[in-house]
C-alpha cells in the first residue's frame, strides 16, 4: 500500500498528549494500544419517526447511501461492521469527476467531501437506521466544516441522497433530531442531492482494518467501532466487509 505523503503527516497533527504517548510506543515496538477515549462521543437518539418501508421478497435487494463526516476512513470502518451493508467504500462527493483525488479534495476548494458509498440490503437494514448510526455513532453532526482534529469544507457532515425519498427522509430525521434537542446545539448537515460518488485512491480502503495501530485511527476511529457495538448490538457485526474481499471475487 502506497502511503500518501499529506496523510502520513496526519497520523501526529492534532492528537492529544496521550494519543502522542501511545503513538511514541507503537513505534518504539511495544505493539498495539488499546483505544482510549474517542474525539467524539457517541449519542444515542432515536430512530427516525418516517423511514422507507421494509422491502419484502421479491423487491430490489439493494440499495446505496452516500454521506460524508469527516475523514473517510472511520465512517467507512463503522459502516462495514454494520449488518445489512454489502459494501462501504471510501470516496468524494460534492465535487467534479476531475477533481476527485485526495491531494486536490485536501485543498479545500474542490467542493467535494470525503465520503462513503454504502451499499446495503433494504430487506435487513433500513435507509434510516443506516442515517440513525450515521448521526449517533460515525461523527458529530454539530461540527461545521470539520470532524475532531480535521478543519476544512472537505470534512463537512453532509448527505448526498440518491433519490427524492432519501432527501425527504434525511430532511425529516434532522428535523426530528433538533426539535428533540438530542446534541447540545444544531446539527449542521447538509443534504446535496444530485452529487455523483467517485471511489478513492486504492490506499484509503479498508484503512481502519489495515492499520488499526496508527495512532490517528487508534484515538479517532476504533472508540466508534465499540460505540457501534454498546448503542447498536443488534446491528453490530464482528467481521467487516471488506472492499479487497470484494475485489478478489
Amino acid at each position: 500500500m502506497t502511503e500518501s505523503p499529506t496523510r502520513l503527516a496526519k497520523q501526529f497533527t492534532y492528537l492529544p498528549t496521550s494519543a502522542m504517548m501511545a503513538a511514541a510506543a507503537i513505534f518504539a515496538g511495544f505493539g498495539p494500544v488499546t483505544p482510549g477515549s474517542a474525539a467524539e462521543v457517541a449519542h444515542v437518539i432515536p430512530a427516525p419517526a418516517v423511514d422507507e418501508q421494509a422491502a419484502s421478497d421479491g423487491q430490489a435487494t439493494s440499495e446505496t447511501a452516500v454521506l460524508a463526516g469527516g475523514c473517510f476512513w472511520g465512517v467507512q470502518g463503522v459502516f462495514q461492521h454494520v449488518s445489512g451493508v454489502t459494501s462501504a467504500v471510501s470516496g468524494y462527493a460534492g465535487g467534479e469527476k476531475k477533481t476527485a483525488h485526495y491531494e486536490m479534495v485536501g485543498s479545500g476548494r474542490t467542493g467535494h467531501a470525503e465520503s462513503v458509498r454504502i451499499t446495503f440490503d433494504p430487506r435487513k437494514i433500513s435507509y434510516g437506521r443506516i442515517l440513525q448510526i450515521y448521526f449517533s455513532v460515525a461523527h458529530d453532526p454539530t461540527q461545521l466544516n470539520r470532524q475532531g482534529p480535521d478543519i476544512g469544507t472537505q470534512y463537512r457532515s453532509a448527505i448526498f441522497p440518491a433519490n427524492a425519498e432519501q432527501a425527504r427522509i434525511a430532511k425529516t430525521y434532522i428535523a426530528q433530531l433538533n426539535q428533540a434537542h438530542v446534541y447540545d446545539a444544531a446539527i449542521v448537515t447538509k443534504i446535496e442531492p444530485g452529487r455523483e460518488f467517485y471511489a478513492a485512491e486504492d490506499y484509503h480502503q479498508d484503512y481502519m482494518t489495515l492499520h488499526p495501530t496508527q495512532p490517528y485511527i487508534v484515538y479517532n476511529d476504533l472508540p466508534k467501532i465499540d460505540d457501534l457495538k454498546k448503542v447498536f448490538p443488534d446491528l453490530y457485526r464482528a467481521d467487516p466487509v471488506l472492499v479487497a474481499a470484494r475485489a478478489a471475487d
